[in-house]
């Protein structure tokens, strides 16, 4: 189990420091920027490598949401769900605070004001999207998000491709909703950054916990009754 957390930790932290990280130090770098769609495939990025680094030692789960979908869709046991989603959140923590740490070596950097690659709707979405627009969003992103983890890593897939299709699928969830939540689809990368934005990020951040979860449920359900062949 200790192998399992720890996996989880790291994985996490990669994901949180590689995605978010694409978009505090590189995405709006003057004349250089990697730009959302840079983002987005840095998210992809961190889930592939990750899934194939430690994959084999905890499943790659790396987020709250896929782990209690992968619980409801029968792929995990229950008992395990709390001792993961403590991990990945605690790795994300941890890498947000190194992000903070060298993201404030720039003067002038104000992680308030910044956002800090916080997730948010309203006046804080991106794109100026409405809470119907966030709440919609998460909830049928991660929904799908779990179908393709499930189908993915299924016995009858494809042996070995299962991280990159995850990773692509991340990949096109950043492309479709950063104008609208930033997206998140991942209560432990919303957490993460929440904590060092301090103010809008918190107050916004029980969106982000309930719609990825519900939508992870959702699509394990989906999976699990409707397209598994047990």
């Amino acid at each position: 189990m200790v192998k399992k957390l720890s996996a989880e930790f790291l994985g996490t932290f990669w994901l949180v420091f590689g995605g978010c990280g694409s978009a505090v130090l590189a995405a709006a770098f003057p004349g250089l920027g990697i730009g959302f769609a840079g983002v987005a495939l840095a998210f992809g990025l961190t889930v592939v490598t990750m899934a194939y680094a430690v994959g084999h030692i905890s499943g790659g789960h790396f987020n709250p949401a896929v782990t209690l979908g992968l619980v409801a869709g029968g792929r995990f046991p229950a008992k395990e769900a709390i001792p993961y989603i403590i991990a990945q959140v605690v790795g994300g923590i941890a890498a947000a605070g190194a992000l903070y740490l060298i993201a404030t070596g720039k003067a002038g950097f104000d992680v308030t004001a910044s956002g800090f690659a916080s997730n948010g709707y309203g006046e804080h979405s991106p794109g100026g999207y409405s809470i119907q627009s966030a709440i919609l969003i998460e909830v049928i992103l991660t929904a799908f998000f779990l179908i393709v983890i499930m189908g993915a890593t299924d016995n009858k897939a494809p042996k070995g491709f299962g991280p990159l299709a995850i990773g692509l699928a991340l990949t096109l969830i950043h492309l479709i909703s950063i104008p609208v939540t930033n997206t998140s689809v991942n209560p432990a990368r919303s957490t993460a950054v929440a904590i060092f934005q301090g103010t809008w990020a918190l107050d916004q951040l029980w969106l982000f916990w309930v719609m990825p979860i519900i939508g992870g449920i959702m699509g394990g359900l989906v999976y699990k009754f409707i397209l598994s062949d047990k």
